[in-house]
């Protein structure tokens, strides 16, 4: 499909440089089947919009502090880290590229240094970092947290951002991105969903700094997907298929997840546990199998996620959907407002 067809008309102002507070007091747009009204709600509105047979499926993945900025000699040079390889290893996405060779070793500060090993062909590098710690703990010294560039390009990133960018569930450390569709998501927000007898379950996908790039060809099908790991366990597939069996709905929370349970769908919608990397890439024409319905956040145009949740609704309903929060002052992107989609 042309990439055109996923554009649309995003004043700057809707572009959200913080989140509100409390977070569930974001606002959520309800959009269900191709013609019913919308509903302007809140987050906080969620337990009464859904069914006490339905389950909540959550990323748990943890954002680390993966940007980095060091020098190689003279020059500076940037570094965000977007997939592990091994312990000492990661992918990284460099910035000043063009003053980094093979070999060259680059110091980020506070005891952190690594050399470039290898350069991929997206143009990336392969980064080895000296010394014995784990990565993950040299970040917490020399990191600071990977805001998105539509953020990142308006204004420093602060202390705020350790906490505001980490979601309620975290707690496996791998990502260089938020799953932003449960920034949402407070403590009595989660207590009122499990009064109301609402499902949750977690699995993992480490979100890679790939999500924030941006679709350089014109045709879909000439488009190449980043790969990120993810993980579900077979006691999270079996109830979540038990849930189906019993006429609940799956709700994923987030692309992320909804992307990791499409990937380890089988042809009959059956969850299968996984662990391993997904590319999966969703336009429409793309037969859902694993999932009833998707609470995210408003995404870019000409976007890999607004192509995602096109195939979900339908690429004009979803344009009705964009222009509906557009018009009624809904905030945009990662620290933005929220919809719940239920085809």
């Amino acid at each position: 499909m042309n990439v055109d067809l996923f554009d649309f008309e995003l004043p700057k102002e809707r572009i959200a440089l913080r989140p509100v507070r409390p977070r569930d007091a974001a606002k959520m747009l309800v959009a269900r089947g191709a013609t019913s009204p919308f509903v302007d709600a809140n987050v906080h509105d969620l337990p009464a919009l859904l069914n006490p047979s339905d389950v909540l499926v959550f990323n748990d993945t943890r954002v680390i502090p993966a940007q980095l900025e060091g020098r190689r000699g003279d020059a500076k040079i940037g570094a965000t880290l977007h997939k592990r390889i091994d312990l000492r290893r990661w992918q990284a996405f460099i910035r000043n590229a063009k003053r980094l060779h093979t070999g060259d070793a680059i110091d980020f500060g506070h005891g952190v240094a690594a050399v470039a090993e290898i350069r991929h062909s997206d143009g990336s590098w392969t980064l080895s970092f000296a010394g014995d710690e784990p990565v993950e703990v040299l970040l917490e010294r020399a990191g600071t947290m990977p805001l998105p560039p539509y953020i990142a390009g308006k204004r420093v990133t602060d202390d705020a951002d350790r906490e505001d960018y980490q979601t309620y569930f975290a707690r496996e450390d791998g990502a260089v991105a938020a799953p932003t569709a449960a920034l949402h998501f407070t403590p009595g927000l989660v207590a009122a969903l499990d009064e109301a007898g609402i499902g949750r379950e977690t699995l993992t996908l480490h979100v890679g700094a790939g999500t924030f790039l941006p679709v350089k060809a014109d045709d879909t099908d000439d488009h190449v997907m980043h790969s990120e790991w993810g993980r579900i366990d077979s006691g999270v597939a079996d109830r979540l298929n038990a849930v189906r069996l019993n006429g609940g709905r799956v709700i994923a929370v987030g692309t992320t997840s909804l992307r990791l349970l499409e990937s380890a769908a089988s042809e009959d919608g059956t969850i299968q546990p996984f662990a391993g990397d997904t590319d999966i890439f969703i336009t429409p024409g793309y037969r859902f199998r694993a999932i009833d319905g998707l609470m995210t956040n408003f995404h870019l145009p000409r976007s890999t996620l607004f192509m995602l949740v096109s195939a979900l609704m339908g690429r004009e309903r979803m344009q009705e959907v964009y222009a509906h929060a557009i018009e009624h002052e809904y905030r945009f992107y990662s620290y933005g407002d929220s919809s719940l989609l239920l085809p």
